[in-house]
């Protein structure tokens, strides 16, 4: 299930609990000082199955941050999910978005499709658990979740 170059089962097993937790309070922080989502990407995420569009915040960050701890953030760099080129990053209600692509509405609404396949899985650790054993074993532009968010978000746009 989880490939054997990146992690063991047994390592992904270690690391979820951390991925989670660190998605938790990078969530909360993005919470307090990110700003509302604008009446487009309201419209948007409701047309995208985001059942607490009012509760998403945005913030704007020169890069997407890696996580603290040295294990974590090089599973993150393994599997390149978190890079200097990482555009937008969804953790639940809170999205950080690159500010040179704040205005990109495409992004946002990328972003917002993993906002609500979160609520979907009802909770960090279960979209997690998902989402990243997914990456691990088709990798991360394959991955069927990440395939969705392209899908949707690209529909939304169609004339």
């Amino acid at each position: 299930m989880v490939n054997h170059s990146l992690l063991t089962p047994e390592q992904f097993e270690q690391l979820l609990p951390l991925a989670a937790a660190w998605a938790e309070e990078q969530e909360t922080r993005i919470l307090a000082a990110g700003t509302p989502l604008n009446p487009a990407h309201l419209a948007d995420a409701s047309r995208l199955g985001v059942i607490k569009p009012e509760r998403v915040r945005l913030l704007a960050v020169i890069s997407i941050p890696a996580p603290d701890d040295p294990l974590l953030r090089a599973a993150g760099e393994a599997t390149g999910l978190i890079s200097p080129l990482t555009a937008g990053l969804t953790l639940r209600h809170g999205i950080f978005i690159r500010g040179d692509l704040i205005e990109d509405r495409r992004l946002i609404a990328h972003e917002l499709v993993h906002t609500a396949q979160y609520e979907r899985f009802g909770s960090v650790a279960a979209f997690l658990r998902q989402y990243l054993s997914e990456c691990l074993t088709v990798g991360y532009p394959t991955a069927p979740l990440e395939q969705e968010a392209i899908v949707r978000s690209g529909k939304l746009f169609e004339s």
